[in-house]
């Protein structure tokens, strides 16, 4: 398989954490986040959103969209349930992660710490409030809970650690947020864990 790939990129991590936890062996092209010239004839054919993670499956067919690719490939593995309501909740949780949590913590990390400032103070501001808006709804589900779902480690922990823990690259502050961090703590703690640079 070829990923299509950003090391600092959140999504392409959550990706690489979940290949690494199954033990898969795939390629990486490392595929720049702040210049995006070339990417229509990178990945026009590949992924109309010409966005990364794309990636080619070994028959030659493209899958994109971080989520997408984590639900396919999590299929028939301890990292989604079987249940029909625990699997929704995984897709709850996934959706959320896209609409609610990655536009705001991703996006502030982006301009903090890779594309050189925000577009204006403003900007920022209504970014991390969105953040935080997010970090609060994670903090109160995980204070009565170990994972996100079921009670175990699944893919919608891997959708969500991937940006949250490195949240304060795009200014945000996870100390008065102890149910998350203990969680981060057990995230890290599951077999097969690597890093966001590896």
């Amino acid at each position: 398989m070829l990923l299509y790939d950003s090391a600092v990129s959140g999504n392409c991590y959550k990706v690489r954490l979940l290949f690494a936890q199954l033990g898969l062996d795939y390629t990486r092209q490392e595929v720049d986040v702040v210049d995006r010239s070339g990417r229509d004839e990178l990945l026009g054919e590949l992924n109309p959103a010409l966005r990364v993670p794309t990636l080619v499956l070994d028959d030659g067919r493209p899958l994109a969209e971080s989520n997408a690719i984590l639900w396919y490939f999590a299929e028939d593995t301890p990292y989604l349930p079987e249940d029909a309501y625990e699997r929704a909740q995984v897709l709850q949780w996934l959706s959320f992660e896209q609409y609610s949590h990655e536009p705001n913590i991703a996006v502030a990390r982006f301009w903090v710490s890779f594309a050189g400032g925000p577009p204006s103070p403003k900007a920022l501001e209504g970014r991390q409030r969105g953040g935080y808006a997010a970090l609060d709804a994670m903090e109160g589900h995980l204070a009565t809970r170990s994972f996100v779902v079921a009670e175990r480690y699944t893919i919608a922990d891997i959708a969500l650690y991937a940006y949250t823990h490195v949240a304060d690259e795009g200014g945000f502050d996870l100390e008065p947020y102890p149910a998350i961090r203990e969680w981060l703590g057990r995230v890290a703690l599951q077999p097969g864990h690597v890093a966001i640079e590896d």
